[in-house]
C-alpha cells in the first residue's frame, strides 16, 4: 500500500513539475511568405522571456498566409503590404484586420547607365512591372521622383494610359514581368524593381537604387494581421509591441543594412 501511495505521489509531482517546466507558455503561430525569419527569430527570443512561444510557419506564396489565417490554421501573419491586404480581403470577403505595422521594403528605381533619375533623356524607356499592384506602386514612385503626373486620387489600379495625365518628356513604358526587370536594365534607361526581386538579383535596395521609397509610402508599409475577433488579444498585441520596440528596429537596420525600414504607424495612418 505504501508503494502505491509513493508511486501516486511521485506521479503527481511529475505532472506538476512537467507543467512548471512548460512554464505555462502561450503558443502563437505566425505565417510568413518565404524563408527569411531573421526578424521574427529575434522577436521570438524576446517573447520567450515573457512566456510566449512563437512558431513561424513559412508559405511559398502570397495567398496561403491569408487563407490559413482566415481558416484558423495560424494565429497571425506578417508578410504583406497594407495595399495588398486591403485588396485581398475585399476580393475574398475575409474578416481580417491589421493590428500593427512592421517595416517598409522600399521599391526602387535602378539603371545600368544613369546615376540620377533626372538624367533620363527625353523619350527614354522605363521598365515597369506588368502586374497591377506592383505597376501602380511603380507609377506612384515615378510621380514622386518628378518624372510623371498621375490622375488625382490615383487608386493604383488604372492602366498606364488612364493613370498618367502628364508625361512632358514623352517617356516610353515597357511592361515586364517583375522578376525579369533586373535583366532588362541593359535595354532600358530605368527599371522599377520591388525590394525582394532586387535582392534576389544581387541589387542592394539602398546602395544600388538611384531613387527609392521612404517611410512616407504608407500604402506599402508591411503589417501584422489577425482575425477581426482577435484584434484585441493581449498576447497578439504584445507580440506587435515587441516587434515595434527600438531594439528590434536597431536589429533590422543592422541585419538588412537599410534594405528594410522599420516603420511604426498608427492604424488610422494606414486607413484603419
Amino acid at each position: 500500500m505504501k508503494k502505491v501511495i509513493l508511486f501516486t505521489s511521485l506521479l503527481l509531482i511529475g505532472i506538476v513539475l512537467s507543467a512548471c517546466g512548460d512554464g505555462g507558455k502561450e503558443k502563437v503561430t505566425i505565417g510568413i511568405s518565404g524563408t527569411d525569419t531573421a526578424v521574427w527569430d529575434y522577436v521570438a527570443e524576446k517573447a520567450a522571456e515573457e512566456d510566449i512561444e512563437i512558431e513561424i510557419v513559412s508559405f511559398n506564396d502570397y495567398v496561403q498566409p491569408n487563407t490559413a489565417l482566415a481558416d484558423g490554421e495560424i494565429d497571425l501573419n506578417s508578410f504583406q503590404t497594407v495595399a495588398y491586404f486591403d485588396e485581398f480581403i475585399e476580393e475574398r470577403n475575409l474578416d481580417l484586420v491589421p493590428i500593427a505595422t512592421t517595416n517598409l521594403a522600399p521599391m526602387g528605381i535602378y539603371s545600368d547607365s544613369l546615376t540620377d533619375v533626372n538624367d533620363i533623356p527625353d523619350g527614354g524607356t522605363i521598365a515597369l512591372p506588368n502586374d497591377v499592384s506592383n505597376q501602380g506602386r511603380a507609377l506612384m514612385l515615378l510621380e514622386d521622383a518628378g518624372l510623371i503626373t498621375l490622375v488625382e486620387d490615383y487608386n493604383g489600379l488604372d492602366s498606364i494610359e488612364n493613370a498618367i495625365v502628364d508625361n512632358p518628356n514623352d517617356y516610353q513604358f515597357e511592361e515586364v514581368a517583375p522578376a525579369q526587370i533586373p535583366r532588362a536594365l541593359g535595354d532600358v534607361d530605368l527599371g522599377v524593381i520591388n525590394n525582394g526581386i532586387a535582392k534576389d538579383a544581387n541589387l542592394h535596395p539602398i546602395n544600388d537604387s538611384i531613387y527609392r521609397e521612404d517611410d512616407t509610402a504608407t500604402d506599402y508599409v508591411n503589417i501584422i494581421a489577425a482575425n477581426n475577433e482577435d484584434a484585441e488579444n493581449e498576447t497578439y498585441n504584445r507580440i506587435a509591441e515587441l516587434y515595434q520596440e527600438e531594439d528590434t528596429a536597431e536589429f533590422i537596420e543592422e541585419e538588412y543594412d537599410g534594405a528594410l525600414i522599420p516603420t511604426v504607424l498608427e492604424l488610422n495612418d494606414i486607413g484603419w
